[in-house]
């Protein structure tokens, strides 16, 4: 419980004493990402504002992981899953950054990245002797798959990813409910850990996932020191993708494949409002929402940042909650 604590406390203060000199940096490199035409009008005075904030996220929870780590093999998977994703997203980011346009790496390249990814993640798996198969709640019943499986951690890891980018699109959204996706799973993961057994006899790599979730949550808490509105600098695809796949890892290691869809809800629904809105625009000619993602169709009804962002946040809360009870109830065996 101690090294958790020492986690989160460790990484947010690295965070805020870092964050200043690292964004300062970033403005004497003109970091600046090129705001796209077509979204709110008046994000175009977030112009010029430091972008790859990301970068600040994961070395502030390296800093505490590496010290505070058990080094068992979820935990390191969970790290390398976050810093590869965080990879592709500072790829994207600096095709932006050097190209001066809003579009990145392509789609494409995207997803081929994120399978070979994926391709590392099934090994660590496939050591860790998990099971191929679903736990569905509430029926209390494992849906097999079989080597289908592995195709669903591409899908996790790809929709959670692509999910937390799409969130990021106002000041401290992607931030906030990221950090309180993560605070679930590392909740999840010490109540395991305390309640599995006597001292000596405790899983200790649900601990170990814990702290590399606490890591994030530290380091995302003092980014979000600078990200709230007015934002300081933005965490760019590397941070949101960082996000997305220590999410998608921790659902994959913890066996709570299910539950991402609660506790990492307000992505999904982001995802599926884009979705809906060019199948929509597409088969038939309307748009469902103002503009897509869902936080831009509330800019468009001229709710301020701050509370669609509270509210998400509140959504998200809600969410994770009853991600939680299910996992207590289900999945939780003490």
């Amino acid at each position: 419980m101690a090294r958790v604590l020492i986690a989160v406390l460790l990484a947010m203060v690295v965070s805020i004493v870092l964050g200043p000199r690292f964004i300062a940096f970033l403005r004497r490199k003109e970091y600046g990402p090129q705001i796209r035409e077509e979204g709110p009008s008046h994000h175009v005075a977030k112009q010029g504002t430091p972008t790859a904030g990301g970068l600040l996220i994961l070395l502030a929870a390296a800093i505490a992981f590496v010290p505070m780590t058990f080094y068992t093999l979820p935990a390191l998977t969970v790290a390398f899953t976050a810093v590869a994703c965080a990879s592709v997203g500072f790829l994207d980011d600096l095709i932006k950054l050097t190209h001066r346009r809003s579009l990145g790496l392509s789609g494409r390249w995207k997803l081929l990245l994120l399978a070979g990814i994926t391709v590392v993640v099934a090994i660590a798996a496939h050591r860790q002797d998990l099971r191929h198969d679903v736990f569905i709640p509430i029926v209390n019943y494992w849906l097999p798959l079989g080597w289908g499986w592995y195709v669903l951690l591409f899908l996790i890891i790809a929709g959670a990813v692509n999910g937390v980018n799409l969130t990021d699109g106002i000041d401290g959204l992607a931030a906030g409910t990221g950090i309180i996706a993560l605070f679930t799973f590392a909740a999840m993961g010490v109540l395991t850990y305390i309640r599995s057994g006597p001292v000596g006899g405790r899983i200790e790599t649900r601990l170990d996932v814990a702290i590399v979730a606490a890591a994030l949550i530290g380091a995302a808490v003092g980014f979000l020191w600078f990200n709230a509105f007015p934002a300081e600098v933005f965490m760019g695809d590397t941070g949101a993708m960082a996000i997305g796949g220590a999410l998608a890892s921790l659902a994959i290691f913890m066996k709570v494949e299910l539950l991402l869809v609660l506790i990492g809800g307000i992505f999904l629904i982001e995802a599926l409002s884009v979705i809906l809105q060019v199948a929509s625009f597409k088969y038939w000619g309307r748009r469902i929402f103002l503009m897509a993602p869902l936080h831009h169709h509330f800019e468009m009804k001229a709710w301020s940042e701050t509370k669609i962002m509270v509210r998400f946040w509140i959504v998200t809360a809600l969410l994770c909650a009853a991600g939680f009870a299910l996992y207590y109830r289900y999945y939780f065996r003490p």
